[in-house]
């Protein structure tokens, strides 16, 4: 299934008359990997939000949208957890177990919860 990257890639290689395999070589990737990351099979590689906006001179706006889709698109992330103590590791893999299980109130109130300013 086409993720929002792999639309908002989809929708720029139109507009500038190309194919899956001229950005792929843009990006220095082979065409299947590009398609794999589009189609959410791969994680969009950290660098290719900026690679892609220099390359395809994208204007600010179209650059918010590419790096949103990018990260809407991520299928799994990696969590540094090394110098955290053992409470706020634990803390960490809670929230991790019990988010598909929350309703979208509780969600909220977590989000309000991190956001608050000291």
């Amino acid at each position: 299934m086409l993720t929002s990257f792999g639309k908002f890639c989809r929708k720029l290689r139109i507009d500038n008359g190309e194919l899956l395999k001229d950005m792929a070589k843009k990006l220095d990737v082979t065409s299947s990997y590009l398609s794999a990351v589009e189609n959410g099979k791969r994680n969009v590689p950290q660098s290719w939000v900026s690679e892609i906006s220099s390359k395809y001179a994208l204007d600010l706006e179209q650059r918010i949208e590419l790096k949103n889709a990018a990260e809407e698109s991520q299928i799994s992330n990696k969590l540094d957890l090394k110098d955290l103590n053992s409470r706020d590791k634990n803390l960490m893999m809670a929230l991790a177990r019990k988010i598909n299980g929350m309703n979208d109130e509780e969600k909220v109130i977590i989000k309000n919860l991190l956001n608050k300013k000291k």
